[in-house]
Parts: C-alpha cells; structure tokens; sequence
C-alpha cells in the first residue's frame, strides 16, 4: 500500500513493514513475519520492482516478528540485513526473552496469534549474519536512512529516520494498536523488555518533523512526532 511517494506499507495493523522507494533502489524497513514474503512480492511487482531492487533490510530490533523474511532475503540475494549491536544476538535466536505480557483480551490475542501462525510465526528463521548499526549512523543505502537508539523495548530497538520520505519508522517504540488489547491511537508496546526505559528513549525522536510515525503494529500515524509522543507517554 502506498502511503506517500516512494513510501509503501507492506501488511496491516497486526503486523507491517515498509518500503522506501528510490530510483537507487529500495530499503525494507523491519521483514515482519515469513509469510510476508509473498506479501513483498506482490507489492514489489505493483510498482514495477524486483527483489533485485532491495539494497538491504534494516530491523528496528531482534524480535522474530520483525525478522521475518530477513534471512530469505540474505541467503538467497545476498542482502544485507542491518540491526543494532546490541540485539545481533537476539536477531540470531541466541538469545530468549520473557517480557511482560500486561492486560489482554481474548479477541485481539486470538486475532494476532491466528494471524501470526497464518504467516509463518511458528516457523521463523533467525539470521546467520547481520551488519551491526549504532546510534547516529547514516547508512549507505536508498533514503540515506539514520539509525536513533531507542532502547526499552530491547536493548537494540531502533528508530529509523528517513527525511527522503517524511518518515521515522519506530518499529516497537510505540504502538498504534495494542496486539493485545486491540486498544488503538499512540501507546506503549506489549512485550517490552524495560517499559520505563522505553518511554524515556521516546525523547530522542522529540525533535524530528516528520509527518509519518510509522510503527510495526498499528496504523500509520500522520499526526506528527510529538502528539504520538504525548499520547504515548499518557498512556504509560
């Protein structure tokens, strides 16, 4: 789906993922769950791409859905798949968490495990190599993408900037819609490692004007940074 020129969603509000489209290429943002694989394909070939177009995948962090289709991509087009130093290990399955799971409800838990299983959740594969990023970096691939350590969620979490497209991907930063709870608008994210640290690390997007805060479960949210952030923080 596209939201903007040379920005596209991949997915929907249980699971998502982005492209940044550019005549150099393209730069997948996080790689969701297995099955989106076929999902990628689809909208690659909507705007006239190939795989071949994909200069590398970045993930906002470890989780295995967000890691998704990553190592397809590596493996088998030599991609390269970018993620914090602090969360390699994590990216590889070398390394288990037990987060909190807080308040649910049957309906959206049911919805996001059924959806989960339905793309492959059950059966993802973790990363043999990864590029490590660290706060501050400007990667050499389409959009010019920056690297903001965002920790809380994990250690590595990540935020994205792209000003190319008006975007910061946020990844599990924040969320638009609870996986659990199905509660929707700006809030923390379910399975987080260090709440209190999460909501401390949203500072450090405080200052971007992008219009898109684009995170991996939820709505696209254009209301800009700082009402997510304030709706976020209330709601911790």
């Amino acid at each position: 789906m596209k939201l903007a020129p040379g920005l596209h969603r991949i997915g929907n509000d249980i699971v998502a993922l982005y492209l940044v489209v550019t005549d150099d290429g393209i730069t997948v943002i996080d790689a969701g769950l297995p099955g989106q694989w076929h999902d990628l394909a689809k909208e690659l070939a909507t705007i006239g791409r190939t795989v071949g177009d994909i200069r590398g995948v970045i993930l906002t962090h470890g989780d295995s859905d967000h890691v998704g289709f990553a190592e397809r991509l590596r493996r088998d087009h030599g991609v390269a798949v970018y993620v914090h130093s602090a969360d390699a290990a994590r990216s590889r399955g070398e390394e288990k968490t037990s987060p909190a799971w807080g308040s649910l409800k049957v309906g959206p838990l049911l919805g996001f495990m059924g959806y989960s299983i339905r793309k492959g959740g059950l059966r993802a594969t973790h990363l043999k190599e990864v590029v490590p990023v660290s706060d501050g970096d400007v990667l050499d691939l389409p959009g010019a993408p920056v690297i903001i350590g965002m920790p809380g969620h994990s250690p590595g979490s990540i935020a994205i900037s792209v000003p190319a497209v008006d975007a910061v991907f946020v990844g599990d930063a924040l969320t638009t819609r609870h996986v659990l709870t199905g509660a929707v608008g700006p809030a923390p994210a379910p399975f987080t490692d260090d709440p209190a640290e999460a909501i401390e690390s949203l500072r450090r997007i405080a200052g971007l004007s992008a219009t898109w805060v684009l995170p991996g479960h939820g709505a696209p949210w254009s209301g800009g940074v700082s009402e997510a952030i304030r709706l976020t923080t209330a709601a911790a």
